[in-house]
């Protein structure tokens, strides 16, 4: 049985229908980010940011174990060959990791991004189904602000390793990544702009052409928080992405750009959403108490948790995996390892 049930608001813009459930999963950390469903082992992994924490949620049995890197993680994507072995953003690096049966890891630099930038660090990504990494890299952010237009989307393939191909620049935080049922749409969030872009997608050549708004979140200022985040989508290709600094996720319609429901979730700094769960039917929402004073901590106890939402009569899609090396020692691909 999952602890700890919210009572939250759900507003559907075309019926009225009973609200979702929104449950705690994971304790606080200081910035959930990344949720990553392994559908193979039925585990969730996240990582906690700035701690450098990739953890590892038994989605059966309930407990959570964590490895600990050296530096800034984000994002973490299992692998295709190996479900231990993941590939994870690290500083401005893309390493593979091999979790152990100790909650251990040997990491190995796979290879470092952004030379030009080397304030940056890479914030978050994903496969497409060929198994190529998509992986967007942020200006570096302290409390005066973000430094802008250095961030670059990147696609890291085996044969493109040394030298990744940039496929969208300059973006200020490259974020949230998505493709369509069908495989021909690619959806991407760079967060300040607060839009969704499509651009068409062929998974063959795994190029990317015609951009095009298919969401505009200031067309909803009235009624919308935040900047968008992380986001995933559900097998009828709607889009549902975090609010950071919104406390909501929401549900739009691309190729429409109607904002379709809002759920509320109990922390202002919702960070990352993805499906799970054995039917595909939870979605995994990561969030972030890292911003809030401690005041607003005090008011918000559950943000940094992971959040389980249930009753949105949807469901998600596999999550792909990376397809870059066998194992942690195959030299094919990738330079050291440490």
């Amino acid at each position: 049985m999952k602890p700890k049930v919210f009572v939250i608001l759900s507003i559907i813009c075309r019926f009225a229908a009973a609200g979702p459930g929104v449950y705690l999963l994971v304790d606080p950390v200081d910035h959930s980010e990344c949720p990553t469903w392994d559908w193979r082992n039925n585990l969730l992994y996240f990582v906690n940011i700035h701690a450098g924490e990739i953890y590892r949620y038994h989605y059966d049995t309930e407990e959570a174990e964590v490895i600990k890197l050296n530096g800034e993680v984000a994002p973490v994507i299992p692998s295709k060959s190996d479900p231990n072995l993941l590939i994870a953003g690290l500083n401005r690096s893309v390493v593979a990791v091999e979790w152990n049966q100790t909650s251990s890891s040997d990491t190995r630099i796979l290879t470092t991004l952004s030379s030009q930038f080397p304030t940056s660090r890479v914030n978050d990504g994903k496969a497409d189904k060929q198994g190529r990494l998509w992986i967007g890299t942020m200006g570096h952010e302290d409390s005066s602000g973000l430094t802008p237009n250095q961030g670059v989307l990147y696609q890291v393939t085996c044969p493109t390793l040394n030298s990744p191909l940039v496929e969208i620049a300059p973006v200020n935080i490259s974020n949230g990544m998505a493709w369509n049922k069908a495989n021909d749409k690619l959806y991407y969030i760079d967060t300040p702009t607060r839009q969704v872009v499509e651009y068409a997608y062929d998974d063959k050549s795994g190029t990317i052409s015609n951009k095009r708004v298919a969401f505009d979140m200031r067309n909803y200022s009235d009624r919308l928080a935040g900047n968008p985040d992380g986001m995933t989508i559900d097998e009828d290709d709607n889009l549902w992405m975090a609010l950071y600094g919104g406390g909501a996720v929401i549900k739009v319609n691309p190729t429409t750009g109607q904002l379709l429901q809002i759920v509320a979730i109990p922390a202002e700094d919702v960070t990352s959403v993805m499906w799970g769960g054995p039917n595909l039917d939870v979605l995994f929402v990561t969030t972030s108490r890292y911003s809030l004073s401690e005041e607003d901590r005090k008011k918000q106890p559950a943000a940094g948790a992971v959040f389980g939402v249930v009753g949105l009569y949807t469901r998600g899609m596999r999550m792909n995996a990376v397809d870059l090396l066998e194992s942690i020692d195959d030299q094919s691909c990738g330079s050291t390892r440490s």
